[in-house]
């Protein structure tokens, strides 16, 4: 992307020889995430400012395949594949701080043929994984990110609430792919997960997973706005009565227990609802901000009711090994159901901007295996 353009643009680039901690990869599968078509968007920043660069490669999600590699680099081999870790610049502890191919300066994605990384954000795939390289492609930053967030929520929960007083938690969480992958980590957690999603194709992914359901599609009204709550009468009406109902179902489900953990990626449009299903000692947990960044709430309502708020970003460098071998152990580990080849990559990028894609878990192609 580059230009005055909020599009994608095809173009041949060049960039140098690699370093000596480098490695020459070409991509295979990537995975299309919110961070790219943010950037595309230049929605919260735009990247190619923030970067001083007039265009950018995206792409920080998926496999590549090893075609060179610097002569500092050990552990890597020529045709390794390897699941890419997007962290360009890490804390002294290792969490993310800049990302590969979004706010990371200097860094060309995973939408190119051939690209050069640091080494040490490829992660060798089993040769006998028991999983395919799209499904590591898709692994790559939701599964990622669901690991370090679920690892931290769910830590807090049991800081106040331990397998004695809360023998099965009840996590639930709004739609979307790194909150599927979370609450199917918490599946295998013995938690009870439910996803409240409103697109049919992902309810199926999600069932298929043995989450259960809530249909977003019942509760059309409930997005949050704080200024037409107070100054619009009519839609202050229909909120309150979406809320209403939303509240019913969640003391339906939880048999009048509350959600012990509310994982929420969405942001303000449904925080308030999130909070007021939070059972007591209940955390709310996110790693994103996809349509309010900006949250408000009642510190004394949160402090009573002892609501643990969790925000976390990407995952921490020491995290991938482990959430890897975890999925190989578990079986945990999206199904991939659609495949866009690098040609379509365009119709890939209007179906994700217009919420009518038909899996949680976008794949598409660059080079072939």
């Amino acid at each position: 992307m580059g230009g005055a353009t909020d599009s994608l643009i095809r173009k041949a680039i060049e960039f140098g020889e690699i370093k000596d901690s480098e490695v020459l990869v070409e991509p295979l599968f990537g995975s299309w995430e919110g961070n790219m078509t943010h950037a595309i968007e230049r929605s919260p920043i735009d990247i190619c400012v923030a970067r001083g660069e007039p265009e950018v490669v995206l792409g920080n999600s998926g496999v590549v395949r090893v075609l060179k590699c610097g002569r500092d680099v050990t552990g890597l081999s020529e045709g390794d594949n390897c699941l890419f870790f997007g962290a360009t610049k890490c804390d002294r502890y290792g969490y993310v701080e800049l990302a590969h191919a979004y706010d990371a300066p200097n860094t060309i994605g995973l939408l190119a043929k051939r690209t050069k990384v640091a080494a040490n954000n490829l992660f060798p795939i089993p040769d006998d994984s028991r999983f395919t390289l799209q499904q590591w492609a898709a692994f790559s930053i939701r599964y990622l990110t669901a690991w370090s967030n679920w690892r931290v929520a769910y830590g807090c929960l049991r800081l106040q609430m331990n397998e004695a007083a809360l023998p099965v938690p009840l996590v639930w969480g709004w739609g979307g792919g790194t909150t599927v992958a979370e609450l199917d980590l918490a599946r295998h957690f013995g938690c009870e997960p439910t996803l409240v999603a409103g697109n049919k194709a992902r309810q199926h992914e999600a069932q298929a997973l043995g989450l259960e359901i809530v249909d977003r599609r019942l509760l059309a009204d409930l997005n949050y706005d704080e200024n037409k709550y107070y100054t619009d009468a009519d839609y202050k009406m229909a909120y309150n009565a979406a809320e209403k109902k939303f509240i019913e179902i969640v003391q339906e489900r939880t048999r009048h227990a509350g959600v012990s953990i509310f994982v929420d990626y969405i942001g303000s449009p449904v925080q308030r609802a999130s909070l007021r299903g939070l059972a007591r000692q209940g955390v709310i947990t996110t790693a994103g901000w996809k349509l309010g960044m900006k949250t408000t709430f009642l510190r004394a309502s949160e402090c009573i009711r002892r609501h643990i708020h969790v925000h976390t970003h990407s995952a921490c460098y020491s995290e991938v090994r482990e959430a890897m071998v975890f999925a190989e152990a578990n079986n945990w580990m999206p199904t991939v159901t659609v495949e866009y080849d690098f040609d379509s990559i365009p119709e890939l990028v209007s179906a994700y901007a217009n919420g009518s894609l038909p899996s949680c878990f976008p794949v598409y192609s660059v080079n072939s295996v």
